[in-house]
């Protein structure tokens, strides 16, 4: 039988003493609160707390037991006395329950009989074994009522005085300890004097047993009790939101540094004031920590209480058109394979590949642009030809592994297409790639964003990005001309930042992130609904945003040149090509090693010209005539087309001589269609047949050019050579012919 009673005893109290539901409390970095979500039965009940501060354990026990530490559970003192008094009163005034018991109390939830007290006594004394007073004073202070909805201390001391437990004074934590005692009484929005009684009492006890001093009473005795409950904190509440529906009913130490988040909020808040003139309401911002990948603010959008304007969207989270925020990321992959070098040159000229015709933003051409200038000024031809190049799957499968999450089609669906915004990405992916770049120039492995502190980022692989390539990416796109007018480079107190901006298709996202040594900061600006407006462009709304909140991060010095990764070699100074045969001015520059398997220069090659170099000739044709050799930097007829437009240092190649040679370069070129293409020519809105539109250049301004299609002449043209014609549906075959005899042919299918 006492073996039966002793299991019964070892086993009366549950495993699991409180099973309620919790508030989601959210913090930063040390313990500061952002904010909390209610939980769900509709009370403040923040999570259990271990330890009691040591002016609320005083108060605590001074009020509620003051035995608390020396008996085991049950005092058999306070329940003798319980009993004459209650007998004298002729009514219950007096419980003796101690603070363990009240626990046990508050767990069951019980009607107050005897008989439960009895259960109570002997649930305290086996609760008494289990934990230890702290332990126990801590579950007693997280599920004590304070009044209203308001259940545990933490959610009591923010709710009616704004601030943590630990920072209440002697008057708080008085009034605090006194409520659970009647909280349904006793509560700051009413009876008011019987509170202040109380409390006064409980400090006039503290004073006599010499837990404070004279004038430290004086001044509890003259702190006002606190008026109706305050609202709790709003900073990062879309953080907060988030970690309400991953880490629903726990508290959250998070990576965020609560000054440097209020700082950018409200920095936010003055722009989208600005921009909210032009009906451009909702923006985002991330900054990261890159020596740890933590995020220290996490904006995720502006006006969180407004329940208009889609303010309610963490855009950090939500998929957004990429414009040409990924391009550094193609720029890195190419150095990196040897695909380019720095400065080799691209085409920027027309092209219309199986319908996708991408425009530059400011719609002009300027036929052949070096690989880094293109990445700073962000043209779109030239990185789509950069693309094609390095193939649209391997640059798919690149951003994958980068930790792109959005990617949910495959390669072939994006196309060309990927890189001016026809995938779709979250700030916060965009700003992990840029995180991980910078790591590299730090000799660091890539890890994951984190927002969680002391929790270990996943490590994605140590390979992603090297320093080296790195190094000439960031070096392209610290010189983007920034917002101000001023030259930052001249001002020694601005830090150097490297940055990029994209804007999507209509207009409805703009897009910048800028990386330093010590940060990332990631800024998206537009409407959450999709909706595009005419000045929604990266460089002039997320642009000044993004140097703004680098304005009120400490600065860094530049990264470190990564030399061990670079090796010396010579390159063409005007096609940025490997020096080739005849490449007369050349610069000595730091290289990849990959990049010395690149191609050397194609451009420069060996004339003969007559004495006036007015003409060319063949070596021989002279006769007994003085011939002169030059070396001669000739591009593409397409390329120099346009190039020649924008570079009047550029010469031209003269004709050969009447008689004395022909020419063997290619000097007419199709702009459109390419070769093979596969063209679909829709009917218009009348019903009649579209119409297919040819275009080619031709190094001579002055030639003629007779145009044949499948060996039936249609036209001749000058100056412009360009022809619309209704083609019929097959194979088809485009002859041009100069008037010196030049052909050229491209083959195409109507679909």
């Amino acid at each position: 039988m006492i073996v039966l009673l002793v299991i019964c005893y070892v086993f009366c109290l549950p495993r699991q003493l409180f099973n309620e539901t919790y508030s989601t409390v959210v913090t930063d970095y040390q313990g500061e609160l952002l904010g909390a979500r209610i939980a769900d039965d509709g009370q403040w009940r923040f999570p259990e707390r271990r330890t009691v501060p040591e002016k609320m354990t005083i108060c605590m026990i001074e009020f509620e037991d003051r035995h608390f530490f020396y008996h085991w559970g049950v005092n058999p003192l306070a329940i003798g006395r319980a009993i004459i008094q209650n007998i004298k009163e002729k009514r219950v005034v007096s419980g003796g329950s101690t603070i363990t018991m009240q626990t046990i109390r508050l767990a069951r939830n019980k009607s107050r009989t005897i008989g439960e007290k009895l259960i109570e006594m002997i649930l305290a004394t086996r609760l008494e074994f289990r934990y230890s007073k702290k332990d126990i004073l801590g579950l007693y202070a997280s599920h004590a009522p304070f009044g209203g909805n308001v259940v545990g201390l933490d959610a009591a001391a923010w709710r009616y005085f704004g601030h943590a437990v630990d920072q209440l004074s002697w008057a708080e934590a008085a009034t605090l300890a006194v409520l659970p005692n009647a909280p349904a009484i006793i509560h700051p929005g009413k009876s008011r004097e019987a509170l202040l009684k109380k409390r006064n009492r409980l400090l006039n006890r503290l004073l006599e047993s010499g837990r404070i001093d004279v004038s430290t009473y004086e001044l509890a005795l003259s702190e006002p009790l606190p008026d109706a409950p305050l609202p709790l904190p709003q900073i990062a509440p879309h953080l907060v939101s988030y970690f309400n529906t991953v880490q629903k009913g726990k508290q959250t130490i998070s990576t965020i540094d609560k000054g440097i988040q209020q700082r950018v909020e409200d920095l936010l808040e003055r722009w989208n004031n600005e921009f909210r003139r032009s009906d451009i309401r909702n923006m985002a911002a991330l900054v990261v920590d890159v020596e740890t990948n933590h995020i220290v603010a996490y904006c995720g959008n502006v006006c969180f209480n407004e329940q208009v304007s889609g303010n309610q969207v963490d855009i950090i989270r939500a998929p957004r058109s990429t414009g040409s925020i990924l391009k550094p990321f193609l720029y890195y992959a190419a150095l990196q394979e040897g695909v380019i070098l720095p400065r080799t040159l691209l085409p920027d000229i027309p092209v219309n590949i199986n319908g996708f015709s991408p425009q530059n933003f400011n719609m002009q051409y300027e036929g052949a642009v070096p690989a880094s200038e293109v990445i700073a000024r962000s043209l779109n031809i030239p990185s789509v030809q950069l693309l094609r190049q390095y193939s649209v799957p391997k640059f798919y499968s690149f951003l994958k592994e980068m930790g792109f999450t959005t990617l949910t089609k495959p390669a072939g669906h994006y196309g060309l297409s990927l890189i001016l915004g026809g995938a779709e990405a979250t700030l916060w992916d965009v700003c992990g790639g840029y995180a991980n770049m910078a790591r590299a120039l730090l000799g660091v492995d890539p890890l994951s964003l984190a927002l969680i502190q002391h929790k270990e980022n996943a490590i994605k692989g140590k390979d992603i990005f090297q320093s080296g390539a790195v190094w000439q990416v960031f070096d392209a796109i610290k010189e983007v001309n920034r917002p101000e007018e001023i030259d930052w480079r001249i001002i020694p107190s601005m830090q150097t930042i490297a940055w990029k901006t994209g804007t999507s298709y209509g207009f409805r996202d703009a897009w910048a992130v800028g990386v330093t040594k010590r940060y990332v900061v990631g800024v998206w600006v537009g409407n959450a609904s999709g909706e595009g407006k005419p000045g929604l462009v990266g460089a002039r709304t997320a642009g000044p945003v993004m140097f703004d909140i680098f304005n009120l991060l400490p600065s860094s010095r530049w990264f470190d040149q990564p030399y061990p990764e670079f090796t010396e070699a010579e390159v063409c100074r005007y096609s940025g090509h490997l020096k080739g045969r005849y490449c007369e001015e050349t610069d000595t520059v730091l290289l990849l090693p990959n990049g010395l398997r690149t191609q050397t220069c194609p451009y420069h090659h060996l004339v003969n010209l007559t004495t006036d170099e007015n003409f060319r000739v063949y070596e021989n044709c002279m006769g007994n005539e003085t011939t002169i050799q030059r070396k001669w930097f000739t591009l593409p007829p397409v390329w120099e087309w346009y190039y020649k437009q924008h570079h009047p240092e550029y010469k031209q190649l003269p004709p050969f001589k009447s008689g004395c040679g022909e020419d063997s370069r290619q000097v007419m070129q199709f702009i459109y269609p390419e070769m093979n293409a596969h063209v679909y020519l829709p009917k218009q809105m009348d019903g009649s047949p579209g119409q297919m539109t040819f275009e080619l250049v031709h190094s001579n301004r002055n030639a003629i050019v007779y145009w044949h299609l499948d060996e039936t002449y249609l036209s001749s043209t000058q100056d412009f050579h360009k022809i619309s014609i209704i083609p019929s549906k097959g194979k088809h075959s485009m002859t041009v012919v100069d008037d010196e005899g030049n052909a050229l042919s491209v083959t195409f299918h109507v679909e």
